[in-house]
C-alpha cells in the first residue's frame, strides 16, 4: 500500500524550484516508494511568487509566512531552501513541531547553527536530510567504492576543486549572500561546504586544516526590490562582507592529505567542481561538467600508468532509476532526484539514507575551523 506524505517547501527561489521539481519527479524515477509527496504548502516572504509557484506546480495553499507551514497538521515534511541566515530558526520550529525537514547546506551559518538543527531533528524524533547533491552522482559513489576497495592502494592525497563565476560580473547585486549577518562565510558556505563534504565521503574524517581567503570585489550595488538567483543592479554600493575566495590544506585521520580551493568569482569558469585522488596504486578523477563520467589509473606499472575513461551505468549508485545504459546522461536535476528518494526513504524506513544533519555539521566544522585558521595564521584542529 501507498500512502501519501504531505510536503511544503519554504523559500521558493531556484533552489526551492529544485526541490518541488525532485518531489514531482521521484515516483517516475521510483515507482517502489512507498510514499507518494503532495504538495500541500509553499512559502516565499516575495509577493507573487508563492501563488506563482501554486499555479505551475499546484501546490494546495500559499503563505509568505513560514510560521503557517509551521502550524499546518497537513504537512509532515518540509524542504528548508530559504536563505542561509533563516536555516537554523526555519529548521528548529520544523522539527519542533514534528515535521521531517529536507534541509539545503550549509545549515545556517555556523558549525553551532547547525548543531542546533541536528539536535532539534533528534529530539524530535524526525528525519533530517541535507542538500550535499554531488555525492549523490553515481560517478562519485563509484569513486568511493573504488578508494575503499584498495584498487588504487593507499590513499595520499586529494584535490577538491569549485570554481564558479555566478559572481564574477562586477555589477552582480549585493544580495544577502554578501553579507556576513546573513550569508555567513560567502564562498566557505555556497560551495567549500560541498568541497569538505565531498572530501570527507570520500576519505573519511579531516582532523586539522590550515586555510587562506580573500575578497577580490570588495563592492557591489544594492538591490532597489527583490532579486531572484544572481541579479545584477546599479544603484549605491556597499561593501562585500565575506569571502569571494578560499584555499585550504588538509589531514585527515587517515593519514592523507589534501587540497581544497573554492572562488565564486573566477571568470571562465562555469561549475568546474570535481576532484582528483591520488593513492599508491593509481588514481581517480572526477569533474562535474561531465557528471557521468571517471578517469581511472590503476595496475602495477605506476610510472608512465595510462588513465582509462569509464562511463557510469546501471551498476553505479542509482544510475539504472534514469537511465538503461552506460554513457546516456544524467543531469544536476536528477541528483536532487536522488535526494528526494532518499529523503522519503528516510521517512517511510525511519533510518537514514543519504546526506544528514550530522553531516551537515561535519562539513560546518570545517568551515569553522577554516575561518579559524584564516584568522590565527596557524592549522586549526576540525
Amino acid at each position: 500500500m501507498v500512502d501519501t506524505l504531505g510536503v511544503a517547501v519554504v523559500g521558493f527561489g531556484w533552489m526551492g524550484r529544485v526541490h518541488t521539481q525532485a518531489y514531482a519527479r521521484v515516483r517516475h524515477h521510483y515507482p517502489r516508494l512507498p510514499l507518494v509527496p503532495e504538495l500541500v504548502a509553499v512559502a516565499e516572504e516575495v509577493p507573487g511568487r508563492a501563488e506563482e509557484a501554486a499555479a505551475q506546480f499546484g501546490f494546495a495553499s500559499t503563505t509568505r509566512d513560514w510560521r503557517e507551514v509551521a502550524a499546518d497538521p497537513r504537512v509532515k515534511a518540509v524542504s528548508i531552501t530559504a536563505p542561509n541566515f533563516l536555516h537554523r530558526e526555519i529548521g528548529v520550529a520544523m522539527a519542533e513541531a514534528g515535521k521531517h525537514i529536507w534541509i539545503e547546506k550549509p545549515v545556517g551559518l555556523t558549525a553551532e547553527d547547525a548543531r542546533a538543527v541536528a539536535d532539534a531533528v533528534a529530539k524530535a524524533g524526525v528525519r533530517g536530510t541535507v542538500g550535499f547533491n554531488y555525492r549523490n552522482a553515481p560517478a562519485v559513489e563509484a569513486a568511493r567504492e573504488l578508494i575503499a576497495s584498495g584498487e588504487i592502494g593507499t590513499v595520499t592525497h586529494i584535490r577538491v576543486r569549485l570554481f564558479s563565476d555566478y559572481a564574477a560580473h562586477p555589477e552582480g547585486a549585493l544580495t544577502w549572500r554578501y553579507e556576513r549577518e546573513r550569508g555567513g562565510s560567502g564562498v566557505l558556505g555556497d560551495l567549500a561546504s560541498h568541497g569538505a563534504d565531498l572530501a570527507r565521503f570520500l576519505l573519511g574524517d579531516i582532523t586539522s586544516l590550515t586555510a587562506d581567503t580573500a575578497v577580490f570585489l570588495p563592492e557591489r550595488a544594492r538591490p532597489t526590490g527583490a532579486t531572484a538567483g544572481h541579479s545584477r543592479a546599479s544603484g549605491e554600493l556597499g561593501p562585500v562582507e565575506n569571502e569571494d575566495y578560499v584555499s585550504c590544506l588538509l589531514r585527515f585521520a587517515s593519514g592523507a592529505r589534501g587540497v581544497l580551493e573554492a572562488c565564486r568569482v573566477s571568470v571562465g569558469e562555469q561549475n568546474n567542481y570535481g576532484f582528483e585522488v591520488h593513492g599508491t596504486k593509481g588514481a581517480v578523477f572526477w569533474d562535474f561538467r561531465r557528471m557521468n563520467e571517471l578517469g581511472i589509473s590503476r595496475g602495477t606499472t605506476y610510472q608512465d600508468q595510462s588513465v582509462s575513461t569509464v562511463y557510469v551505468g546501471p551498476g553505479h549508485g542509482e544510475f539504472a532509476a534514469f537511465q538503461p545504459g552506460a554513457a546516456n546522461a544524467m543531469g544536476y536535476d536528477d541528483l536532487k532526484v536522488i535526494e528526494a528518494y532518499r529523503f522519503l526513504t528516510s521517512v517511510a524506513e525511519g533510518t537514514a539514507h543519504g546526506a544528514t544533519l550530522d553531516d551537515a555539521v561535519r562539513s560546518a566544522a570545517a568551515l569553522d575551523a577554516m575561518s579559524r585558521s584564516v584568522a590565527s595564521g596557524t592549522w586549526e584542529t576540525v
